[in-house]
């Protein structure tokens, strides 16, 4: 197995999060869900300079994307979106999309259940005819119920996959299985071959080893399905604004390359723009921590 980390937890160009990781000892790269962020070419370079390879991105499910939309061309709109994806995954040699459907934060459904179940499979199909020439695999990601209303569980991921096509697969998390898997390692087993992806993150979401997971025995279970692909970092710090706080000064007050669209899923999420100190220590607990085990 080998490890990647995601961009989208700190607000910074994405050269410094290249030479970053590498230095760090990551190998793989998974970048933010945002194509028209990003010149793929200058990407490609940066990551060939260090050492590194591109594993895949994750969807951003923002505002008015939602793949189960009840507005037809809001719909449209959030396939093309996910091509977009695609085509950037592919663009640097990557090999794999996580897909969250509907959109972060929404908890109100657009339909019946028969109805969004439809439109989710619908657009998903069309995005997996484009993925599939394209070479890149899908992962249909399950999030908690804060979240979303749609997708929280293994199981329901994996019934959307099999509706979609042979070829779809999941991107399991253990943040959200923690909260929402009555067994992770159960999850982790029925997933199986299924298994496109895995992120990790603690049980407080904060870097692995930081919490109370049980990371020897996850990697154990990975290795029992066959899984040995890679591990992708996904924390996303809650920040304290108490006097408590562990980690007084971990508030970038003056953020780098921040839009408004990512600072309000980073507030979303319960955490805020970071400062370089406190997120070089969180990539680099996240690095001793799972290194030791895969």
């Amino acid at each position: 197995m080998e490890l990647a980390i995601h961009n989208w937890m700190r607000s910074e160009t994405v050269t410094t999060t290249i030479r970053r990781i590498a230095a760090q000892g990551y190998t793989r790269f998974e970048i933010a869900g945002s194509p028209e962020q990003y010149d793929t070419a200058e990407v490609r370079k940066t990551l060939k300079e260090h050492g590194v390879k591109c594993w895949g991105s994750v969807t951003l499910m923002l505002g008015e994307r939602n793949l189960l939309a009840r507005n037809e061309a809001q719909r449209a709109a959030s396939v093309q979106y996910v091509k977009d994806v695609v085509k950037m995954v592919k663009e640097l040699d990557g090999h794999m999309v996580s897909v969250v459907p509907g959109t972060v934060g929404k908890l109100v459904p657009d339909g019946r259940p028969e109805e969004e179940w439809q439109w989710a499979v619908d657009a998903m199909k069309e995005i997996y005819a484009y993925s599939e020439a394209a070479g890149i695999v899908l992962g249909i990601e399950p999030i908690n119920r804060f979240e979303t209303y749609f997708i929280n569980r293994a199981d329901q991921a994996l019934a959307l996959a099999a509706a979609v096509g042979p070829n779809c697969g999941v991107c399991l998390d253990t943040f959200h299985m923690n909260i929402e898997e009555t067994d992770m390692f159960a999850a982790i087993r029925r997933a199986g071959s299924k298994l496109a992806g895995f992120h990790v993150a603690d049980n407080n979401r904060m870097a692995p080893g930081m919490g109370n997971l049980d990371w020897k025995k996850i990697v154990d279970t990975l290795r029992e399905v066959s899984y040995d692909k890679v591990l992708s970092v996904e924390f996303c710090a809650p920040l304290d604004r108490t006097p408590a706080n562990p980690y007084p000064g971990s508030i970038d007050e003056a953020p780098e390359n921040l839009s408004p669209e990512q600072e309000k899923f980073l507030v979303d999420h319960g955490s805020s723009s970071v400062t370089e100190e406190f997120y070089s220590m969180l990539t680099r607990e996240s690095y001793n921590t799972l290194s030791k085990l895969i």
